[in-house]
């Protein structure tokens, strides 16, 4: 249900996911600059902010309750599956925790993009 309206109500769910996506990509993005080998990780580290940023921009679009927020979902679930893949391929928890919100919030994305 929307914070002040319920006019966003059918958008809930993905602005939920979007919005544990955007701190669990930024958490991960601050645990990988702490790693010894953030030279190996600079696809990671660069994704990461830009999934970040582009569910950050899907919750504000859905919020607002913009027809253009369906065009952003699918938009912000290709880079989410994207982030899931590089994430994967590191070998620590915080990587492999965020690959899967990352899928989470993908597959909810494309779900709604494709209403």
């Amino acid at each position: 249900m929307g914070i002040v309206t319920t006019a966003t109500d059918k958008f809930q769910v993905c602005i939920d996911v979007c919005v544990k996506c955007t701190q669990a990509c930024y958490e991960c993005f601050d645990a990988c600059l702490k790693e010894t080998d953030l030279n190996k990780r600079k696809k990671c580290v660069s994704i990461l902010v830009e999934c970040a940023m582009m569910c950050q921009m899907s919750v504000a679009l859905m919020s607002m309750n913009r027809q253009i927020a369906y065009d952003q979902c699918e938009l912000c679930g290709k880079i989410c599956v994207k982030c899931a893949q590089e994430c994967a391929e590191m070998q620590d928890d915080h990587c492999r925790k965020c690959a899967e919100i990352c899928r989470t919030c993908a597959d909810e994305c494309i779900k709604l993009a494709s209403t």
